[in-house]
């Protein structure tokens, strides 16, 4: 007959939010976005594992909070075992300390650990019985486990609990099975979704685009959809930030980016700030995170979508917003404006306040601010020249096209 098994199951994860666990442990569990582990008690008549998936984002829980949580694992009446987890999750310091607290230490091949003073006082290695490896460097799962810093490199979290002690399984084809009942509960909507906004790529694009739409925002009337939906991403956006290892200079720097960005589009031709705010982008999106990647393709899609955005899209749509309607315009021909920049052949001028793209002949080039007299239309854009000494008087020309 088989006994009761107790175990407290704890995965670790730094794919997405920096550290968080899931739990597995008998009834009594608690939940909480920061809930510490509890003593559990045993179960009843069958062998089970019932508990709770939980998040905990260790890079935003306190010292003090930290402390409470490792504590309550060291004195847990049953074990307390931790799996870093899915490959290519990261475990740096504080979340170490879990790790040198637990019973049993997994890890999936292509994750990282950081070695600590803690953790090598937890598994009884000494630094010198490091080899080439020194105390802060990060590495892989084979040279933790051949250090002894960790038991064994389970990939995935169900393989982990079938190799702990006490929990009974069997073969079946392609690996094994547990016979003891392993329990666990997945996490509410809200920290589904805080778990998927806390992630490195998703919080970069949810600010980006956040920005993005307020931005575009400024040049419509009243709030709308756009307003509202950029002023949730971008909440969302600086969640995931504070949750992250983020560098506050890439901060500055995309938000210099938008700033630049609308200073072109409100004259509705790119120009030097267009470049200012293309490179603080660039730069910015690269130094977001520290120590934390991004995918070049996540990159890459952020930088052309909001190059091409801003060099097309954003002038475009200012232009279609307070321009006159397309239709009709004939009576623009012969009315007075002025300069908004440099208009040699091509620039932006002002008529009846809205912006146009304007171009003029090269003999006569217009100075910012000068007037200027619409002597056609061409699609939309204005052929213009200035007040005096133009190349050819407006009404010779509307005469001769007749």
């Amino acid at each position: 007959m088989r006994g009761t098994v107790a175990r407290f199951a704890v995965a670790l994860a730094m794919t997405a939010i920096g550290v968080g666990f899931a739990s597995a442990n008998p009834v009594g569990a608690t939940t909480g976005a920061a809930a510490a582990p509890t003593a559990p008690a045993a179960p009843a008549q069958e062998d089970c594992a019932d508990g709770v998936v939980n998040v905990v984002e260790v890079a935003t829980v306190s010292e003090g909070r930290m402390d409470e949580l490792v504590a309550a694992i060291e004195t847990s009446e049953v074990p307390v075992d931790v799996w870093v987890g899915p490959s290519g999750s990261r475990v740096t310091e504080k979340g170490v300390r879990l790790l040198a607290a637990a019973e049993v230490v997994g890890v999936a091949p292509g994750s990282s650990i950081e070695v600590t003073p803690a953790l090598l006082d937890a598994r009884g290695v000494a630094p010198a019985d490091l080899g080439d490896v020194d105390v802060g460097d990060r590495i892989g799962h084979e040279r933790a486990v051949e250090l002894d810093l960790v038991d064994n490199d389970a990939p995935v979290v169900g393989e982990f609990v079938v190799g702990l002690p006490d929990v009974e399984s069997e073969a079946v084809e392609g690996g094994r099975q547990p016979l003891t009942e392993v329990r666990f509960a997945s996490l509410g909507i809200v920290g589904q979704l805080m778990h998927t906004v806390a992630s490195p790529p998703v919080a970069y694009l949810l600010f980006v685009i956040g920005l993005t739409l307020l931005l575009f925002e400024l040049y419509t009337a009243g709030v709308g959809v756009a307003g509202v939906t950029g002023a949730g991403f971008l909440l969302l956006g600086s969640y995931g930030l504070v949750a992250l290892p983020t560098r506050p200079i890439g901060v500055a720097l995309l938000l210099l980016a938008m700033f630049a960005y609308g200073v072109d589009v409100q004259t509705g031709v790119p120009r030097v700030w267009t470049g200012i705010g293309t490179v603080a982008f660039l730069v910015g999106s690269l130094v977001l995170y520290d120590g934390v990647s991004v995918s070049w393709v996540t990159l890459l899609i952020a930088f052309v979508g909001i190059t091409l955005t801003m060099l097309a899209g954003m002038p475009t749509m200012v232009r279609t917003r307070f321009s006159t309607p397309t239709i009709g315009r004939e009576w623009m021909v012969g009315e007075m404006g002025s300069a908004r920049t440099d208009v040699d052949p091509d620039g932006v001028v002002s008529i009846r306040d809205a912006p146009w793209r304007a171009r003029t002949n090269r003999a006569t080039p217009i100075r910012r601010d000068e007037a200027v007299r619409v002597v056609a239309i061409d699609g939309l854009v204005l052929e213009v020249e200035p007040e005096e000494g133009g190349a050819r008087d407006y009404r010779e020309r509307r005469t001769t096209a007749e």
